[in-house]
């Protein structure tokens, strides 16, 4: 029973701890569970402090920031194309200012001849001027009635555009921030009035019974003048706050990176929003509209957002690669220097390894300065290594060359400078890297020759020992005295000043020939001197045989021929 009613307690006791530590860990998870993005408070938050807010969340939270900043970003575009319709609308409205100015304008000239020729009519009477000033008349309220019909169209589009909350708002909100700027910075520019103050008159008498007279017309024409230069100033204002708006978008599409760069860290998708950031970036620029696409063109120019900011950046990039190639210059003599001292190390891996390491430090210097034209190098990457096994796959005969380069610059078969016969080339080897070697041959070819050949046979290397022996056989004839001609070659091989003394030199009789006794002639040279010992003996030799009567025999035949053989042939 006692045992009973314990474990009761213990149950009891552990279920208050479990509900009294409920609420506790429900209220730590409210949070990240809410749905409420974090990072969206401040939205001109710097970027350093949006990576760290955002380090500790998981990829579901980081899910619900990047919707937020996708709503922000959806609104600043938003605003933008609402402004870039307001600059359209207004260059309509432009438009069809000046028209009427034009069309009042031609309706004044028809006015005007229209009132001489009822002046000339009454003073010179006659059929034939009172029909002219009735054509007169009858063109001049043409042109007035085209005046009306034109007048009716902006009133038309004036009232479009006050009805149409967004452009509204645009035009509105771009006034504002011209009207904040200038006393800001108290500027002396004007910022335009509203336009319904300066058109009320134009309009009123574009739509006045007298809008025929030329007085009345002369004020349709100024008043439409005056609304045209009014909406230009607006417009160029609009144009202006456009270029605001893009530069706003360009901060929050950097701080919308960050926040996709940490969700993808974190194994989210991010290619949606990344082809929505890409759709809405850039600046579109109407060509049709010379000076708006100026003064887009000149805003994003001196915008810290665009033009300046990919200013600074070409300047990083170009100081970025400028100062690893100084880097370069500067590890590869360092290099170069450390192991020039070491005589196990060829002059084919000095320059390869002052290459490689010059090559490295550009690259990655390459890679850097990429980074600060604010291409992400991660895709890059990514690329280059999914690239890799294509390429690999495609260049196997080209790694085969690679491979063998590295055992022919561990392994140092020959270096540069030496006398090689690899490859099916003799001649002298100028360079090599991890590919192939080039060598010149002795009638001045060049000949470059991959490494898995040279790797995969015989090397020659005829200079790659300090000492040769020069291998030279004379032939004496059969009647001539064999001491005499020993010593004769003893003589001049050890008179001559380029003959080693050790090892001493070997000249011995080595064959009985068909038509010669011949002696071989072996003196040891060092490398450089194998071929002068080679040509100077063998000159010396002839003159001095041909001075002490010594014959150098040459293969001769006897024939014979039968006389009986004919004698029969004969009979």
């Amino acid at each position: 029973m006692k045992r009973y009613r314990f474990f009761l307690m213990t149950v009891f006791v552990f279920a208050c701890v479990i509900g009294s530590e409920a609420p506790v860990v429900a209220a730590e998870e409210a949070p990240s569970m809410s749905g409420n993005a974090v990072s969206t408070r401040d939205p001109g938050i710097p970027l350093d402090q949006l990576e760290l807010l955002l380090r500790p969340l998981t990829k579901t939270e980081l899910v619900i920031e990047a919707d937020a900043w996708l709503q922000i970003l959806k609104a600043k575009v938003k605003q933008i194309s609402d402004a870039e319709i307001a600059v359209k609308k207004k260059n309509e409205q432009i438009a069809k200012a000046e028209e009427v100015a034009d069309a009042a304008k031609a309706a004044r000239e028809a006015a005007e001849e229209a009132r001489k020729a009822k002046e000339t009519a009454s003073r010179e009477g006659g059929l034939e001027a009172a029909k002219e000033a009735a054509e007169a008349a009858k063109e001049a309220e043409k042109k007035a009635a085209e005046v009306k019909k034109v007048a009716e169209e902006v009133g038309k589009a004036e009232k479009q555009a006050e009805a149409d909350e967004a452009i509204r708002a645009a035009t509105e909100d771009a006034l504002e921030k011209a009207a904040e700027k200038a006393e800001e910075t108290d500027s002396a520019h004007r910022v335009p009035a509203p336009e319904a103050d300066k058109l009320d008159a134009g309009i009123k008498a574009l739509k006045s019974k007298d809008a025929k007279e030329p007085d009345k017309l002369k004020e349709v024409a100024e008043a439409a003048k005056a609304a045209a230069s009014t909406k230009a100033e607006v417009k160029i204002k609009l144009l202006e706050n456009v270029t605001d708006l893009r530069n706003e978008r360009t901060a929050m599409i950097d701080l919308m990176n960050v926040v996709l760069n940490e969700l993808e860290k974190k194994g989210g998708e991010v290619e949606d929003y990344r082809k929505y950031v890409t759709a809405v970036s850039g600046i579109k620029i109407d060509v049709t509209d010379s000076s708006a696409a100026w003064m887009s063109m000149v805003g994003w120019l001196k915008s810290e957002e665009g033009g300046l900011r990919w200013v600074w950046n070409i300047a990083k990039f170009l100081l970025t690669i400028a100062a690893f190639y100084i880097l370069s210059l500067i590890m590869g003599k360092a290099v170069e220097k450390m192991i020039g001292t070491s005589r196990r190390v060829s002059t084919l891996l000095r320059d390869f390894l002052y290459k490689a390491v010059r090559r490295t430090v550009i690259m990655v210097g390459v890679i850097m300065a990429l980074a600060a034209l604010e291409i992400n190098i991660g895709p890059v990457m990514a690329v280059i290594g999914a690239a890799g096994f294509v390429i690999a796959f495609a260049l196997q005969g080209t790694l085969s060359n690679f491979a063998s380069g590295i055992m022919i610059l561990m392994y140092r078969p020959f270096d540069v400078g030496d006398i090689v016969d690899a490859g099916g080339v003799t001649g002298k080897v100028r360079s090599t890297n991890l590919v192939s070697t080039h060598i010149r041959t002795f009638d001045n070819k060049s000949m470059i020759v991959p490494n898995n050949e040279i790797w995969g046979g015989v090397i020659t290397n005829s200079t790659g020992t300090k000492k040769r022996r020069v291998d030279m056989v004379f032939g004496i004839g059969y009647g001539d005295d064999i001491a005499k001609a020993q010593g004769i070659l003893e003589k001049i091989t050890n008179d001559h000043e380029l003959v080693l003394k050790d090892p001493e030199p070997d000249i011995k009789v080595h064959e009985l020939a068909d038509s010669s006794v011949n002696f071989i002639c072996r003196p040891w040279v060092k490398t450089a001197d194998y071929w002068t010992v080679y040509w100077d003996v063998t000159r010396a030799v002839k003159e001095e045989f041909d001075r002490q009567g010594v014959s150098i025999p040459f293969p001769q035949r006897d024939i014979h021929l039968y006389q009986e053989a004919l004698e029969n042939a004969a009979r």
